[in-house]
């Protein structure tokens, strides 16, 4: 039998304000939605839109970041894996919704455009810095979230 693989890019918007919670244990979960746009031509040559939406969860460290810097209209780069969650509702219909579990991620844009916030962070060593975030201010780096 042939071993499962599941990895998943998208780039994209995010469609409201990330929602960070807790888990019983303590663990810090953060819940958000991405917008990604598809531009393309139809069979008689005319512009189309398709807008796809998917949600995301990211874990720990990831989490928090995304809930400190990330907002509605932030752009961000997600990779991870698809995970399928089953339930039943208080109804007794059972429901099941296929989402993205973060294990990377990038804050795409600058924070002076209102598309992001980020100035800067991200997750592990990367960084999108635009020129005008670059001061002569001494850094604090007690404001470094990593």
């Amino acid at each position: 039998m042939a071993r499962g693989f599941s990895k998943v890019i998208i780039v994209g918007n995010i469609t409201r304000d990330p929602e960070l919670r807790s888990t019983a244990s303590g663990t810090q979960v953060c819940g958000f939605s991405v917008a990604v746009n598809r531009n393309y031509r139809d069979s008689s040559g005319e512009q189309k839109e398709n807008v796809s939406f998917f949600d995301c969860s990211a874990w720990g460290k990831s989490g928090e970041l995304i809930a400190q810097y990330a907002k509605k209209g932030s752009g961000i780069l997600v990779s991870g894996r698809l995970e399928q969650r089953s339930w039943e509702d208080k109804e007794g219909q059972k429901r099941s919704r296929v989402e993205i579990v973060v294990e990377d991620f990038n804050f795409i844009g600058g924070a002076a455009g209102g598309d992001g916030g980020s100035k800067g962070a991200s997750s592990a060593a990367s960084t999108d810095v635009a020129p005008d975030d670059i001061s002569d201010e001494p850094i604090d780096l007690s404001e470094i979230p990593f």
